[in-house]
């Protein structure tokens, strides 16, 4: 039988930079374990943080990229005009727009499909963040 289940998380905030988030999706949607073969859709709902899939062991991933976003849009380029809310706020719009506003996941037998190496991540583009809100479907054959 096919069902879908959904929830908002609210995550906690985070720092700028790039937070393995897999483990909290896990843990906050035991839904994913009902479901056989499906999908799961991770929806963020901001437009100054985005999601990823990427390397999930070395920190060191999660460092560089946000060493390299952040010299390829950087906060103090002069001809931003929206920065009503601080100069990381127009850079972190641009940043947002390069990564995705979801992700699709296969769900085998009750768990994410990723990959060895793979995890998802928030990435948080403002300094001083609230909470992020996700939306989070998963459907499939139970």
């Amino acid at each position: 039988m096919s069902q879908f289940f959904q929830k908002k998380l609210k995550l906690p905030a985070f720092p700028s930079g790039y937070h393995l988030i897999t483990d909290l999706i896990e843990e906050e949607f035991p839904e994913l374990r009902k479901i056989k073969i499906g999908f799961l859709q991770v929806f963020i709902q901001h437009t100054s943080a985005a999601l990823t899939i990427n390397e999930n062991a070395d920190p060191t991933v999660r460092k560089d990229f946000q060493t390299f976003v952040n010299e390829l849009i950087p906060e103090n380029y002069p001809k931003f005009i929206h920065t009503y809310e601080g100069p990381d706020d127009m850079p972190a719009h641009i940043k947002a727009s390069f990564f995705d506003s979801s992700l699709q996941i296969p769900i085998s037998n009750g768990k994410l499909a990723l990959g060895t190496w793979q995890g998802v991540y928030l990435c948080e583009f403002r300094r001083y963040a609230s909470g992020r809100n996700l939306i989070l479907t998963a459907f499939g054959e139970t």
